[in-house]
């Protein structure tokens, strides 16, 4: 099935968070806090203004997102859990480029 969101809304995929603390101790899935990254699945042609011109979202599918703790509402479609949220739930763009450079 085939889903496309309206106006200023995004589809996420959450990506799941790291299963050891930097400690080494495993954390139990009953633990482990939903992760707060997400990657762009489908994203809408963009809100409306007050002339009903439409501008387009900044976010793409395939970007890497930082999103509040209780952002988005749950959906399953396929059997996929995934996210629908405005785009001004949205915090940041990961930009990966940057963090693999200054990692090394």
């Amino acid at each position: 099935m085939q889903f496309r969101p309206l106006h200023d809304r995004v589809v996420v995929r959450r990506v799941d968070a790291e299963q050891k603390t930097s400690g080494g101790i495993i954390i139990p899935d009953t633990a482990k806090e939903k992760p707060q990254q997400g990657e762009v699945i489908a994203v809408g042609p963009g809100a409306r203004d007050d002339a009903g011109k439409v501008h387009p979202l900044d976010i793409r599918p395939g970007d890497r997102i930082l999103f509040g703790k209780w952002s988005g509402t749950e959906v399953k479609i396929d059997g996929e859990e995934l996210l629908i949220m405005k785009e001004s739930d949205i915090l940041g763009v990961l930009d990966q480029s940057t963090s693999l450079k200054s990692a090394a």
